[in-house]
């Protein structure tokens, strides 16, 4: 007979926790209470009270009372039994828990389209260089008294806010009732959307293009609508509602109910297929207007074109997949018979939308990987959704490319510098003369397969940031792992932040690092190797056109770059590795796609000025380490020298800290750079690297420039934005969302 006091139990895949399927308000009508509670499953993990795991932490302090909640133990054996805490408006711990549950649904949304484990954005010192790894997101359920909830990019936290209603009747709402906006399934996946998408693109924060706080509303909205079709039950109440026209006024469409009726709305927030017409009181489906998309330039109303855009994706390829359904269904006259729809006909429209839903929002995500590191625009987000679809799934059975183009194009977004809206214009692929280049990336074969081998099968995302900033910087790739284990330390108050050592525990730790440490394998960082390798080489200039970047040793002062003052590329032109990620991929087919995405960025200092007819002009460049330096005009006339100019004595310009410092107006930073991505499976079989995909904003742009020189000095077509961030925009301490959300 066997022992069975030796089978020890598996540690379970998910774990369950009850929550609102979209908001409190929902619960207290009968049409919609059945459908609005829900349990989320979420990836199982160890947690502490807060609850902190590996990705977030929930601090419950409310400032306005002073009040610390108790943090809630999801590992307690009672709430284990029963799928986690009741919802429940008046219970703080189930706040706690309905934030974690959304939160981590979302990060493991992005992680599976991704294929990889996310990193939130480091935290940065005041120079704006060195960086530390931020370890946990903060989310404080009650942080704010008031109609309001945002992401704070400077304390790495969700910050969610509470207030009385103010309905526009009260059969909407209860005036006078407390709204929590951390009890919105909508509002908290917006909000650690945003977090997510500064983890992967920190400069889509800073106001350079009219589309670029609106599409990180846009990409937030994008994200919380698209989760609605993982509610199973809520899909197939609302088609059955519709009789399967998802096109038409649905909850599935609106964001945020209760917070928009309490703010004096009709309905939602927002709502990506319509609106109620002021005059009529009644709802309108959205009509596309290539206008609208030309005028439109607060951040949240010109996000919702985009928004409006993917969502006619959404509908076009939900309305094909279930054109054979509807056939059957009417003997195929495609007009439905009066009465409800049979039930096996929703279940099959349901499982329809949803998995084109999934589809759309997975594509939505991976094109991140394909959008330049910064100054996005949306005509830059349709190309990388084009090449992302294409990259990993090249036959196009229900043309999905097709209706992407056609959504974007219907609303007048076209990208720069194409020539035509066909799938092969629009892929982001390199020049001609990028082939010229795979003997020179030749050494870097085993360099990639050595950061793949390294980083493949980490699981500790402390590891994997560690390990990459030593394949960017150079190092000992050995031992960059031996940090102590993230929770063994870890502060009692759940910061991101652990206790230092002292006494026997200092001493224990020690003895354990020394018996981690291994051999030294030391590596030459991308940094080095790229200056080793283009710099001063016969084809730096090639270099320069394929990447958008300035490298010119003998111009790099004048042109504003400034000098690298690294120990590995001391006196070299500044160069920032962005980052190095590997993106490993299956595609439906079974396909496998390895790449390495290469970010490398720069910045220059930009002194522009208006002319007599209120034109842009630039005068020169300066660097931004050093302003008070002065700056180097503008070569004249051929044959006519570069000119020095002292620093102007008046200072009103642009406000900020540390290596952005106060400057005069006029004078501004300036971001260019590219993502390169090699194609690793060419590299494993061939004898050189194959450079897929070139994603550039060049920096020697001078259009750019002057459009941002217009919107970071109240140009008039761009009052608004002026108007919410005045001289926020190189201040490396705003608080971009914390104002874009304030006006709602």
């Amino acid at each position: 007979m066997k022992d069975c006091a030796n089978i020890t139990s598996l540690k379970p895949a998910f774990r369950k926790l009850r929550a609102f399927t979209f908001d409190p308000s929902l619960s207290l009508k009968l049409d919609t209470s059945v459908i609005n509670n829900l349990v989320y499953k979420v990836p199982w993990e160890s947690l502490r009270p807060g609850p902190v795991g590996e990705y977030i932490e929930v601090v419950d302090y409310d400032p306005s009372s002073g009040c610390f909640y108790k943090p809630v133990n999801l590992d307690d054996a009672y709430t284990l039994a029963q799928d986690g805490l009741e919802p429940a408006e008046s219970n703080p711990q189930f706040h706690q828990q309905m934030v974690y549950a959304v939160s981590m649904v979302t990060i493991k949304n992005f992680e599976r389209a991704l294929g990889r484990k996310i990193l939130w954005s480091p935290s940065r010192d005041k120079a704006g260089y060195k960086e530390g790894y931020v370890q946990r997101l903060r989310i404080y359920p009650h942080a704010l008294r008031e109609a309001n909830a945002y992401y704070s990019p400077q304390k790495k936290a969700l910050l969610f806010g509470y207030f009385n209603a103010a309905p526009d009747t009260p059969s909407m709402l209860m005036p006078g009732g407390t709204v929590y906006t951390c009890l919105s399934h909508d509002i908290i996946a917006h909000e650690i959307t945003h977090a997510l998408l500064d983890g992967m693109h920190r400069r889509y924060v800073e106001a350079t293009h009219p589309d670029s706080l609106a599409f990180h509303e846009a990409f937030a909205d994008i994200v919380a609508l698209f989760q609605h079709f993982t509610f199973p039950e809520v899909l197939k109440d609302q088609i059955a509602r519709t009789r399967g026209d998802l096109a038409s006024q649905n909850l599935l469409g609106q964001l945020a109910q209760e917070f928009g009726k309490a703010i004096g709305h009709y309905g939602s927030l927002r709502d990506a297929l319509g609106k109620v017409n002021e005059a009529t009181g009644k709802w309108e489906p959205l009509v596309p207007n290539p206008i609208t998309y030309q005028k439109v330039v607060e951040p949240h109303e010109r996000g919702s074109i985009l928004v409006a855009t993917i969502f006619d994706v959404f509908s076009n390829i939900y309305r094909r997949r279930v054109a054979d359904l509807l056939r059957i269904a009417t003997g195929g006259t495609g007009m439905l018979s009066p009465g409800a729809l049979h039930p096996d006909l929703v279940n099959r429209m349901a499982t329809e939308a949803s998995k084109s839903a999934g589809q759309i929002l997975k594509i939505c995500i991976r094109a991140l990987d394909y959008c330049p590191p910064m100054d996005i625009n949306f005509g830059d987000y349709l190309r990388a959704m084009i090449t992302a679809d294409f990259d990993l799934v090249e036959e196009d059975n229900l043309d999905y490319r097709i209706a992407i183009i056609e959504a974007f194009q219907r609303r007048g977004i076209f990208p720069d510098n194409v020539k035509n809206m066909s799938v092969e214009s629009l892929l982001c692929k390199v020049d001609d003369e990028a082939d010229l280049f795979e003997e020179q990336f030749k050494d870097l074969i085993e360099f990639f397969k050595l950061f793949k081998e390294k980083v493949s099968y980490i699981n500790k995302r402390r590891d994997l940031y560690n390990l990459t900033r030593v394949f960017i910087k150079g190092g000992d790739i050995n031992n960059a792992c031996n940090d102590e284990d993230d929770n063994e330390h870890a502060a009692n108050d759940g910061s991101n932040y652990r206790k230092p050592l002292t006494g026997a525990a200092q001493r224990s730790a020690a003895e354990k690092r020394k018996q981690r440490t291994k051999p030294e394998q030391r590596v030459m960082g991308l940094h080095q190797r790229l200056n080793i390798k283009f710099l001063g080489a016969e084809k730096t200039q090639l270099f320069i056109k394929l990447t958008g970047l300035l490298l010119d040793d003998e111009l790099i002062d004048q042109q504003g770059i400034g000098r690298s003052e690294g120990t590995n590329t001391l006196g070299a032109p500044k160069l920032e590795v962005h980052n190095l990620k590997l993106a490993s991929r299956v595609g439906p087919n079974g396909n496998v796609v390895n790449q390495i995405l290469v970010t490398l960025t720069q910045r220059r200092g930009v002194v522009c000025d208006l002319d007599r007819y209120g034109n842009a002009i630039i005068k020169g460049f300066f660097v931004p380490d050093n302003p008070e330096k002065g700056y180097y005009t503008l070569p004249g006339k051929e044959g006519m020298p570069v000119e020095h100019r002292p620093y102007p004595e008046k200072k009103e310009g642009l406000t900020g800290e540390g290596s952005e410092k106060v400057l005069p107006k006029g004078w501004f930073v300036f971001r260019g750079g590219c993502t390169l991505i090699f194609d690793l499976d060419y590299a494993l079989s061939k004898d050189n690297v194959k450079l897929k995909y070139i994603i550039k904003k060049d920096i020697n742009d001078r259009e750019r420039m002057k459009r941002q020189f217009k919107m970071l000095f109240n140009n008039k077509d761009f009052s608004l934005n002026a108007t919410y961030f005045g001289t926020a925009y190189g201040n490396l301490e705003a608080e971009p969302f914390a104002i874009i959300h304030k006006i709602l």
